[in-house]
């Protein structure tokens, strides 16, 4: 178990790095202003904007989707996490704002690592998803607003999510809300936060006790 959860704890270490440089250096290659995309009658890139320096709250390896994910929350839901939502009966603030940044798994063999053993790490970014808290506007989906995001490697753009996409996504702010119907009682969120790990206790969201619960489907 010990070993499981510091290599869990290096993953995390390691897409803190990834979250602030990889799809920022996405960014400058091909100087596309992402923040101008919207889906038609959804939400805009722009809802996330500055999300590469937002707190990662956890990673997910998902293999039978050949996908390696990792969380991140704004500083309105961390604050609601430190506080012990949803675990403590009450629902996220209007606000809140979490976002699912997915690669493409990639195998490093040059030494201290091997074909044999090699080490996985992220390797072209896949996809950005996000879901956005705003009662108002999203009544009819329990205050919450999905979207997703595809990342095109060989133009180096993003793309709106399409019905094509994996999982499809419609033109408009539901992609996500029957799936999160199973996380009702934590008010729609899924995944355990990773905690009290020592290589990754500079992280004050991962020091306090407990299990909490944060996340997306793994469509």
């Amino acid at each position: 178990m010990k070993t499981t959860l510091y290599g869990v704890a290096a993953i995390v270490v390691l897409v803190i790095v990834v979250v602030a440089g990889r799809s920022s250096s996405a960014q400058d290659k091909d100087k596309q202003d992402k923040y101008t995309l919207q889906i038609p009658g959804g939400l805009a890139f722009s809802e996330i904007r500055g999300y590469e320096q937002w707190q990662v709250v956890g990673p997910s390896l998902t293999e039978s989707a050949n996908v390696i994910r990792v969380i991140v929350a704004n500083p309105v839901m961390i604050k609601a996490y430190q506080e012990g939502v949803p675990g403590n009966g009450k629902p996220f603030p209007d606000g809140s704002r979490i976002v699912k940044l997915e690669w493409r798994p990639k195998k490093i063999t040059d030494p201290p690592f091997s074909a044999s053993t090699p080490d996985t790490v992220p390797g072209d970014l896949a996809q950005v998803e996000f879901i956005v808290k705003d009662s108002k506007r999203f009544s009819d989906t329990h205050g919450w607003g999905y979207a997703m995001f595809d990342y095109d490697t060989a133009s180096g753009t993003f793309a709106p999510a399409t019905k094509a996409s994996k999982p499809p996504v419609d033109h408009d702010a539901k992609c996500g809300a029957a799936c999160h119907e199973l996380a009702a009682s934590k008010d729609y969120i899924f995944y355990g936060i990773l905690e009290k790990v020592s290589p990754i206790r500079r992280s004050p969201l991962l020091d306090s006790s407990g299990n909490r619960e944060t996340g997306f489907c793994n469509s």
